[in-house]
């Protein structure tokens, strides 16, 4: 028997990212798509997690932020 993978309600129809995208385009994606999360993938195109509008806009609000930062390259929550 195979198993069946579900997904979450909440990250069933949002956008799949690659985590080497920098923030300030996942920030214009957001904007773009009119969401407030996005579903970070691997290069093998599996979910690692999620990363939010606000989790972003506090980022590029710190004063050591800048425009070269990647995804995966953000903290740990």
């Amino acid at each position: 028997m195979t198993p069946v993978l579900t997904q979450h309600a909440a990250t069933a129809h949002a956008p799949r990212i690659r985590d080497d995208m920098t923030v300030e385009v996942a920030l214009s994606l957001m904007a773009g798509a009119r969401v407030d999360h996005l579903v970070l993938c691997d290069g093998d195109d599996q979910s690692t997690g999620l990363v939010t509008l606000a989790r972003l806009t506090v980022l590029r609000d710190a004063p050591g932020y800048t425009d070269r930062v990647r995804l995966r390259d953000l903290p740990e929550e």
